[in-house]
């Protein structure tokens, strides 16, 4: 797919009522792009952290939560936990390799930059590290966490901001 194929994405704050239709993002996402670096049973595993949906939304609301729209309806979404760690990073799988999550991240790393973030983190799967990757973030260390019954593998990556410049490159 390329960009021409759909209209511009735009963002927005996370509102309430996009609980549902972001946990089923979650959910498609894992269980559609991931499925060359994870088994089933550890995307069963991952997936089921939406099963309980009011916890979800209570996760992002608690969060710095960006939603990007597509014609209105969601695509994607990223969430920054305190201060400097990307917590999640979803994008539906129709809309994968579109942009979009470029666009979640500049947008992440330009606001918590402004807010005094001198870095970013994010514990980045085996399928989002790539692009974490081309975006200048690097591997700190490989870690291995509990998700229901499974085991995960990822990698822990930071991206530090230049002090001279007012955003990240």
């Amino acid at each position: 797919m390329n960009t021409e194929a759909f209209p511009k994405a735009a963002l927005r704050p996370f509102l309430a009522q996009d609980g549902e239709l972001l946990a089923q993002i979650f959910r498609d996402s894992i269980e559609e792009l991931t499925a060359e670096d994870y088994d089933d049973a550890q995307r069963g595993a991952w997936i089921a952290v939406a099963d309980d949906e009011e916890a979800f939304v209570e996760r992002l609301a608690a969060q710095l939560t960006l939603v990007a729209t597509v014609a209105g309806s969601p695509v994607g979404f990223i969430s920054v936990k305190g201060k400097d760690h990307i917590d999640m990073l979803y994008v539906h799988p129709s809309f994968a390799l579109c942009g979009v999550a470029t666009l979640l991240t500049d947008a992440v790393e330009k606001l918590t930059h402004a807010r005094g973030a001198t870095h970013l983190t994010v514990d980045a799967s085996d399928t989002a590290e790539p692009f974490f990757k081309k975006r200048g973030y690097v591997a700190q260390h490989r870690q291995t966490v509990p998700c229901g019954d499974e085991w995960l593998g990822n990698t822990r990556m930071e991206k530090r901001f230049e002090a001279q410049q007012g955003a990240p490159k």
